[in-house]
């Protein structure tokens, strides 16, 4: 089967400082003569050596932190950039998302970008007229379809950017961060839309930084780092690399809390005599990590210290959404214990974590007799999915609104039963009023 996207060897250079660009407009290699020449030959490879295929019907979600590459492979793939070295084939219409308004006119409405955007992927006006109606649903812009864009809020250029790279039907769809930019439920929607394009069998290509939402749509991850493959494979594997890497953040699965500058601002009113020092996240292998996987163990260890004696002691650790709902907390109860000045350490395991893909943070809070330290969000993880995959298909495409948590649950089947059963099990209206 021919691949419907081919990179190999790829890499794209960019020289630091006011030089020429190496690729580029007449106007903008005009203007890089006509300024003041830099004394500096640096130059900056954003990506190197970067070989990969994409099949039919794949999505491909790709990973990694910010200057990574990824903007930059995606730029080469939608033929807005060219590359230094290596080359990019690519077979059929490809619809691109790659930040806010591109491809839009700002003098045209919306109607006339509709168009003008079908037009550029050499579709028929018919077949335009076909998803037009469909395209300023979804974007909900009804109003001011026959505005020109430039009055557009950020959200109402989104709304209609990603309708119309998505409705009208491209064989590839590559879509950039920019869905970040969107409130929740837009996201939701437009994860949900992805899904819907890549069951008809379309090719997609998704950067995120949203880690559900990569392991929930994705058949396969790639992870770039410094222009480099740094793996790729099966989304919950390459993800759980990354996030458990030095990549994602500074530390992850451990923080030091010791420093008191992070607890300037805290309301609750504590006497700071037993005091939190570290935080320590084990994920089931007892390896630190800052990705989990649904129903696997998370260990969470604390390091406290105590700078004087006490008879009791009560640990509670408080697990929310980045939004900051609360969605459970750990407590040790109430422990009768001879505590002497000096550390201490204590863990608690979750043997199945219950929470569904997103980020969220941990709470610290101790107490003797009296409230001794609180700690808000001084460390995060990421739950992953599930490490077979997921379960149900409408999960990934964002159907049901299921919440942070995951319940167990059991339904009995449902079935059909007669009026005359039905009537005697509906309750009676009126009835317990009459009883009274």
């Amino acid at each position: 089967m021919t691949p419907a996207i081919e990179v190999r060897s790829l890499a794209k250079e960019y020289r630091l400082g006011q030089a020429a660009p190496l690729h580029g407009s007449l106007r903008e290699a005009m203007a890089g003569w006509l300024r003041p020449r830099s004394s500096s030959r640096d130059t900056l490879r954003a990506l190197d050596g970067v070989s990969f295929d994409v099949e039919p019907g794949q999505v491909l979600g790709i990973v990694g932190r910010n200057g990574a590459g990824k903007t930059t492979l995606l730029k080469i793939l939608s033929r807005i950039t060219k590359p230094t070295e290596g080359e990019a084939r690519v077979w059929g219409r490809v619809g691109s998302l790659l930040e806010v308004g591109t491809g839009f006119h700002p003098d045209l409405t919306g109607r006339e970008n509709v168009y003008l955007n079908g037009a550029i992927l050499g579709m028929k006006r018919r077949e335009i007229d076909a998803k037009f109606d469909e395209i300023v649903a979804f974007a909900e812009v009804e109003r001011f379809v026959d505005t020109p864009v430039k009055r557009y809020s950020s959200g109402m250029y989104l709304r209609l950017a990603f309708a119309v790279a998505a409705h009208l039907e491209p064989q590839i769809l590559i879509v950039d961060e920019v869905l970040a930019v969107g409130d929740a439920s837009f996201q939701r929607k437009c994860l949900g839309k992805m899904g819907e394009v890549s069951g008809e069998g379309r090719t997609v290509l998704l950067v995120s930084h949203n880690m559900a939402a990569v392991t929930g749509l994705a058949t396969r991850a790639l992870w770039l780092d410094a222009g480099r493959i740094r793996a790729e494979g099966r989304p919950a594997d390459v993800v759980a690399a990354y996030l458990s890497s030095d990549l994602a953040e500074g530390q992850p699965g451990f923080a030091d809390v010791s420093d008191p500058a992070i607890r300037v601002g805290v309301s609750k009113r504590t006497q700071g005599e037993l005091v939190f020092r570290w935080v320590r996240l084990l994920d089931r292998d007892g390896a630190v990590s800052g990705a989990f996987f649904e129903d696997e163990p998370l260990k969470i260890e604390l390091g406290l210290d105590a700078l004087g004696p006490a008879e009791t002691v009560e640990v509670l650790v408080k697990i929310s959404t980045i939004e900051g709902q609360l969605v459970f907390t750990l407590t040790s109860g109430v422990r009768q214990l001879a505590v002497r000045p000096g550390p201490l350490e204590t863990s608690v395991v979750v043997p199945r974590l219950p929470l569904r893909p997103g980020r969220y943070l941990l709470d610290l809070y101790c107490l003797t007799r009296q409230p001794q330290d609180y700690v808000a969000g001084p460390i995060g993880f990421e739950v992953v999915g599930s490490r077979e995959g997921v379960e149900d298909p409408r999960f990934a495409r964002g159907d049901w609104s299921l919440g942070p948590v995951r319940v167990d649950q059991e339904w009995e089947p449902v079935r059909a039963i007669d009026e005359r059963i039905a009537s005697i099990r509906a309750p009676a209206t009126g009835s317990a009023n009459q009883r009274s």
